[in-house]
């Protein structure tokens, strides 16, 4: 009796996930545009860009794990000096770790709503004007929340646009001097996703 029900829990579990879809792995490649919500100490962002490359998978119907790495670069107002000089360079890189809940808006093959959210595991460089390091943060925890709309094209890939915003608090050090620095961003991105 034990193992039938051991049996019948495991069919449970299973079947209605691969019912609904064969495929749980994705990759997905995305890019865009930040807007800083305020000031990195008091060196005053300009738009950046960046992109990122995630690996997902589905383990519900409608939710998945995701784990990459990402790059953002900010430049700074070239005629206003900030604690690491003139015209300096800000870029965050790391990783990304969180769940994405993507659930269809008329059924299968229909756009689908995607909320995202999740830890990043980043750090802050700054370089000068001749792309020399000025100062890195280390690797800190920070978090980013993010809502979009996922678009099929075919039967393997979707294209996502999605509007995230992000957060990561780190000191930098130059010299003798700590600056505490809050990197906070929205980004708006689009994402090709491929699904295996």
């Amino acid at each position: 009796m034990r193992t039938w029900l051991t049996i019948l829990t495991a069919l449970i579990v299973i079947l209605p996930g691969s019912a609904a879809a064969q495929r749980r792995g994705d990759v997905a490649f995305r890019g865009g545009i930040s807007l800083p919500t305020q000031d990195l100490g008091n060196a005053q962002l300009g738009t950046g860009a960046g992109f990122e490359a995630t690996v997902g998978y589905r383990f519900l119907e409608h939710l998945s794990a995701y784990a990459g790495w990402g790059w953002r670069h900010f430049g700074t107002d070239v005629d206003r000096a900030s604690f690491a000089g003139i015209g300096v360079d800000v870029e965050e890189t790391g990783y990304v770790l969180g769940l994405r809940f993507e659930h269809p808006m008329a059924g299968a093959g229909s756009p689908a709503l995607v909320l995202r959210g999740g830890a990043t595991i980043t750090h802050i460089e700054v370089k000068n004007t001749n792309g020399d390091l000025v100062t890195d943060s280390g690797h800190g925890l920070g978090w980013e929340a993010g809502a979009g709309v996922s678009l099929p094209l075919g039967t393997r890939w979707r294209i996502v646009p999605l509007v995230s915003y992000r957060a990561l608090a780190r000191d930098l050090v130059i010299g003798s001097i700590t600056t505490p620095a809050k990197l906070r961003y929205v980004g708006l991105d689009v994402g090709f996703h491929w699904s295996f």
